[in-house]
């Protein structure tokens, strides 16, 4: 986004919101940012849950399932790098396993650098920005990747979404190369892309809608 700034004036620049929780809303984060000592202890709280739920006459099914992710955990796996069958995931997904999300094992390095973690937390959510930029505002709108033009609209006003007629989309690199969004445009970098386009990280975007 500071890069982006540089380029295109707009009188001020917003960041991609992220929300640092405590381990009172670990259940609800999409990620999980730790070292590795915390990465054991939550596969070993996964574990008790397992062996008290075991404990409770569980269906044939969801006592399958727990017991193969028992095993995944004891060999230091995660519940969301477990490779488990449909069947097996469907059976235990109605737990919320402290481990069933992305986990991102920081060094003491990067837990010296809280910016740099947060971008790395972000992306291991699955999560991108696209931009949009000049006029009041340069921003960076979060987008969990996959996100289609159309989808990508709405994140910003449902309006847009409602009258999605085309996005016109710059990216990243093209723009930074060309040194701008203007200069990108005069260079023929810029595209029309409709409603299925999945968005990439850091599209420069403008969509074009009926009011």
């Amino acid at each position: 986004m500071d890069e982006t700034h540089k380029l295109v004036e707009a009188k001020k620049k917003v960041y991609a919101q992220v929300d640092v929780v405590g381990n009172d809303e670990l259940v609800d984060a999409d990620c999980v940012v730790t070292d590795e000592d915390g990465v054991l202890e939550l596969i070993f709280q996964d574990l008790e849950f397992i062996e008290t739920r075991l404990g409770r006459d569980p269906s044939p099914e969801e006592e399958a399932a727990l017991l193969k992710l028992k095993t995944r955990l004891e060999g230091d796996q995660t519940v969301f790098e477990a490779e488990l069958e449909e069947a097996d995931r469907g059976a235990v997904d109605i737990h919320a396993f402290c481990t069933n999300k992305p986990i991102v094992i920081a060094t003491e390095e990067e837990l010296a650098d809280p910016d740099a973690l947060l971008v790395k937390g972000f992306k291991e959510s699955g999560w991108i920005c696209f931009l949009t930029v000049g006029g009041s505002e340069n921003r960076a709108w979060p987008i969990p990747a996959g996100t289609t033009a159309w989808e990508a609209g709405g994140a910003i006003h449902s309006d847009i979404q409602k009258g999605f007629i085309r996005a016109e989309i710059i990216g990243y690199e093209d723009f930074i190369e060309a040194g701008g969004e203007t200069e990108a445009k005069r260079a023929d970098k810029q595209r029309l892309e409709m409603k299925p386009y999945v968005m990439q990280d850091y599209d420069l975007t403008n969509f074009r809608f009926n009011k």
